[in-house]
């Protein structure tokens, strides 16, 4: 198995069993980007699996958008009959069934090479149609949730065909309370743009319009500061480096903190206004509810990180102890504690791993790892105009494709173990449930990714015994639980304070804003950590806070996915099928119920216990190893 390229060829040996058909371009001979039409064809994906040719994607299109229209013709004829609301729910299933395939064939196409016009074309194309489609279908389910309730328990009796479509609509119908009259959700409606205006003022002004200053590079070379430059210069090994990037990007936000609260603020008085006139509580309940998770989750995950902050304080001790540095300041947070792994895999050897490591979860899950390394639902290598980062695409009529940028390091190697999570919860998802229950909820979609990932952590640490290897191993994963559950536990509780204060009728400024993130920051990192007065300005450069209670998930699912990775390696049958039962649910139950199936239960505490248990044991392991050094 080899590429030939014009300088060399490298030939790698695998076992039959390990054989896979699959070029590899070797890094170190690469001296370009390669164009699109330069990559092996055995490297990219094979989008023939959705549509045969764009000529097919276009027709389909076509006939998509022509029964994005017509479904509008059933608008107000739901009270009809059992046939007719029958005849609108298999409708309403299929023109999303359709858009999504073809929404996703565009999506995927520009995203191989987002320099081909061609393509560029195709996804603005289907942008316009989603807009269209969302229009022509937003009469749904208001017209449901108005239907009479002895009506639609009428339907049930006279048609066996709707009670495959009773979850789908029961968990509609949770929404009827807080659903106002027809008049008053149209005036809602047509107030979004309004209420965007917080959210979409605070993304051009953070992506847009800030400048920010020139500082020096790791080669003392001057480089213009942005969020990307920011994200790895904070990791520099070089002392003055991340701190002039530190000090550098919070320069800005200092000159634009009122502004940054007035949009923060603004949005959050819009989520509280819309759970005050929709009957809730509060904007918390609002956002779980519309989730089916009861707040108690995310009460549950305070009260276990507060308990639990005493492990961080502990491991920010640490690094404060290997950086050998009398104050550890936030900008030396990211740092790496260790040299980059030795650990060094080509895409070939990264396939051989993640199976050796996947082996766990049995024959029948490998046999899909196997089936996405050998039938091309992996793009693998950078090439020029490609899509940067790493994701799993695909819908119910699709392979769940991966997009990779391949580099020969370890961390591409949990790339491509996290993505292959995603895609094979959406494989079994697809081939076990109808379409109407065929994908899963936010709240489910990190824990199968994430518990790739423990389960690839735990083999690297039982089949290496260098000790520099494990030292780097377990600072990853250290690293991981600490921006994962830590760190967006801390901004969930902050999300929190900030709706309770405007609710409470509080004035809020950007002084008093930044007084409490920055007390916040010091209860979460300790006394071994200087919380920077910069640091109080953190909370001005988070999206996530424009998005309505959504970050506790992060933390929740990757807690959970902690304690499943446990029950998987425990070697107990039952506790495997249980987690195969999770993949195969979709949405077919309500999160809670799923996670209940696989054995976690997240409205207790001992999801969490369990997960900071293993935070603690390789916590130990990391400063055992380091004092023998």
């Amino acid at each position: 198995f080899f590429f030939n390229d014009t300088a060399t060829t490298e030939i790698y040996t695998l076992s039959l069993h390990d054989a896979l058909p699959i070029y590899f371009m070797s890094e170190k001979k690469a001296k370009r980007l390669l164009q699109r039409n330069e990559v092996p064809e055995e490297l990219t994906w094979d989008l023939t699996k959705v549509f045969k040719s764009d000529e097919e994607f276009e027709k389909e299109y076509q006939a998509v958008k022509d029964e994005v229209q017509n479904f509008r013709k059933l608008q107000g004829t739901m009270d009809q009959g059992s046939q007719r609301f029958l005849q609108i729910i298999e409708n309403f299933l299929s023109i999303n069934r359709k858009f999504e395939k073809v929404y996703v064939y565009a999506s995927m196409k520009n995203d191989q090479d987002t320099t081909n016009a061609k393509y560029q074309g195709y996804n603005e194309m289907v942008d316009a149609l989603a807009a269209e489609f969302s229009e022509s279908i937003s009469w749904f389910e208001p017209e449901l949730l108005e239907l009479d309730e002895d009506k639609l328990k009428q339907y049930f009796v006279e048609k066996k065909e709707l009670k495959q479509y009773e979850h789908l609509i029961e968990s509609m119908l949770v929404m009827r309370k807080h659903t106002l009259d027809k008049k008053s959700e149209s005036l809602l409606a047509g107030a979004s743009d309004i209420f965007g205006t917080s959210q979409n003022v605070f993304g051009i002004l953070n992506n847009a319009d800030l400048k920010f200053p020139i500082v020096k590079d790791d080669n003392g070379d001057d480089i213009q500061l942005s969020h990307g430059v920011y994200g790895k210069l904070i990791e520099s090994t070089n002392r003055k480096v991340r701190k002039a990037a530190f000090k550098g990007l919070y320069s800005v936000y200092d000159q634009f903190k009122h502004t940054m609260a007035t949009t923060l603020i603004g949005n959050v008085k819009v989520h509280n206004f819309k759970a005050r006139v929709r009957n809730y509580k509060d904007a918390r309940e609002a956002a779980t509810t519309s989730n089916h998770i009861p707040t108690e989750v995310y009460d549950v995950l305070l009260e276990q990180v507060h308990k639990n902050l005493p492990l961080l304080h502990r491991y920010v001790k640490l690094r404060k102890k290997i950086l050998g540095v009398d104050e550890l300041h936030m900008y030396d947070m990211y740092t790496p504690l260790t040299e980059d792994s030795k650990l060094t895999y080509n895409y070939i050897q990264a396939q051989i791993e993640a199976k050796k490591a996947l082996k766990v979860l049995g024959m029948d899950y490998l046999t899909h790892v196997s089936e996405a390394f050998e039938n091309r639902w992996i793009d693998v290598v950078e090439n020029k105009g490609k899509r940067s980062g790493a994701y799993s695409s695909g819908v119910y009529d699709t392979p769940p494709y991966i997009l990779l940028n391949w580099q020969d390091n370890l961390e591409n190697l949990f790339t491509l173990v996290h993505e292959m999570g995603h895609s094979m919860h959406s494989y079994y998802t697809s081939h076990n449930q109808p379409y109407q229950y065929g994908d899963y909820p936010i709240f489910l979609a990190e824990i199968a990714s994430t518990t790739n990932e423990n389960i690839l952590t735990d083999y690297l640490l039982k089949n290496n015994d260098e000790k520099e290897i494990l030292i780097y191993i377990l600072n990853h994963y250290l690293d991981g639980f600490k921006g994962t559950v830590y760190r967006q536990t801390q901004f969930a509780e902050f999300e929190k304070w900030i709706h309770e204060q405007n609710s409470k009728g509080v004035p809020l400024t950007a002084k008093s804003i930044s007084e409490y993130y920055l007390e916040l920051n010091k209860k979460y990192y300790g006394s071994d950590v200087v919380s920077d007065p910069e640091i109080a300005l953190e909370w001005a450069r988070i999206p996530h806070f424009y998005y309505n209670f959504y970050v506790y998930q992060y933390a929740t699912g990757f807690a959970a996915a902690t304690t499943l990775a446990e029950n998987i390696l425990s070697g107990d049958e039952n506790k495997l099928n249980k987690y195969l039962t999770y993949l195969k649910a979709g949405s077919s139950k309500y999160p809670l119920e799923v996670m209940k199936d696989a054995g976690v239960d997240m409205t207790d505490s001992s999801y969490l216990e369990k997960a900071f248990k293993v935070f603690e044991e390789r916590l130990s392991q990391l400063e055992t190893l380091l004092s023998e050094k």
